[in-house]
């Protein structure tokens, strides 16, 4: 078993990890994510306290399904691009998408996240993890930057500031020739609502940069490509797949645009 030890918003990499988990012990999962399930029963710590129930793990799961399908649907058509993961923390996407070893694929996060990826996670052709904060920009010295490149954030956005969010936009797109960035984000009303978020209160973590429309990052040379709101995450055999009352719930969100939007993903080229 790994012992491992997270603090603030690091704490929160082992709630979606379990969220994923527990989504893959499903009799019909959405993102039937079983190396998040492998990854748990290897790591000694109490999940339960995390406060992760069936509808958060719905939610991480569906939301995880529609950020993997437009990454996945990109590079299908670019085998020989980089792939840059911010903040990657516990996830597998590089095992659930398993791109050809043509694909450069960077996963970064926090040296400590990394160590602990290293004793859970394989090493596979074209994969490399660093150790770095995502705005400790000297990692990008070691990301090539003479290909399209898909740069991947979950659950990252809003942990930094709208400043050092900006500059990091600003230092991507500056940095390779031309690619596409699929994010999450939170609305305003979503980063004031958080401690209603149970992974977040629990881990003692805070989120700060609250992002209203998907067009203000066009500033830093972006051009959005497609947004979606948190009812639009699952549709057609996915939605079958959650829970009536986790189903119920979303109906209920899509009638309140306010509420609709606190959670959204989008696509932007650059």
């Amino acid at each position: 078993m790994e012992k491992v030890h997270f603090t603030e918003e690091k704490a929160t990499n082992l709630g979606t990890l379990y969220a994923r988990a527990l989504d893959a012990r499903r009799p019909d999962p959405i993102l039937g994510d079983t190396a998040a399930d492998e990854a748990v029963r290897r790591i000694d710590y109490d999940f339960r306290k995390l406060g992760v129930n069936e509808n958060a793990a719905v939610s991480v799961a569906i939301r995880a399904r529609a950020i993997d399908e437009r990454a996945g649907k990109w590079l299908a058509e670019r085998p020989d691009a980089v792939v840059v993961h911010l903040g990657c923390g516990m996830d597998t996407r590089v095992f659930r998408l398993a791109p050809p070893p043509t694909v450069s694929w960077f996963d970064v996060d926090y040296p400590e996240v990394v160590d602990v990826r290293t004793r859970l996670y394989p090493q596979r052709p074209g994969y490399t993890m660093i150790g770095s904060s995502v705005t400790d920009f000297d990692w990008l010295d070691q990301v090539p930057g003479d290909r399209e490149t898909l740069i991947v954030a979950e659950g990252v956005t809003m942990y930094l500031t709208a400043q050092s969010g900006g500059e990091l936009i600003r230092r991507l797109v500056g940095k390779f020739p031309s690619g596409r960035i699929v994010s999450d984000f939170f609305s305003t009303l979503g980063i004031k609502a958080q401690a209603l978020n149970p992974v977040v209160r629990r881990a003692g973590a805070t989120l700060h940069w609250g992002i209203d429309d998907p067009h203000e990052l066009e500033r830093y040379g972006l051009r959005v490509v497609s947004c979606l709101d948190a009812t639009d995450w699952a549709s057609g055999d996915v939605a079958a797949k959650i829970p009536a009352a986790s189903r119920l719930a979303l109906r209920a969100s899509a009638l309140l645009p306010v509420i609709r939007k606190m959670g959204r993903i989008a696509e932007w080229d650059f």
